[in-house]
């Protein structure tokens, strides 16, 4: 499966996060290898942090966690398309979702 991962040059693969139930897009965040393993290992999301340079197990300070349905990569094998069942709001704000503001037009 990670043959069909097209890795950047850091190792890193963009991940849409989306609700299972609602098919709303709640983030998207980096997953590197080790991230993408832990994912699989505990049935949760865990990303690779670019600002702080370390894994990131989403809800683990917070308690929002985001258990796995399903993963997919896309016909490029370059973005990785997670499907989850929400356990409280993806974004830090307390937004359900990061794509809550509308780009003004």
């Amino acid at each position: 499966m990670f043959e069909q991962i097209k890795w950047d040059a850091q190792g890193l693969v963009p991940t849409v996060v989306q609700d299972a139930q609602t098919l709303r897009v709640l983030m998207v965040a980096y997953m590197n290898r080790e991230s993408l393993e832990q994912t699989l290992a505990i049935g949760e999301t865990v990303f690779w942090s670019r600002s702080r340079s370390e894994l990131w197990h989403k809800g683990a300070t917070s308690g929002n966690t985001q258990r796995v349905q399903a993963i997919y990569v896309d016909c490029d094998g370059d973005t990785l398309l997670v499907e989850v069942n929400p356990k409280g709001p993806a974004c830090h704000t307390g937004n359900i979702s990061c794509f809550y503001r509308r780009l003004a037009e």
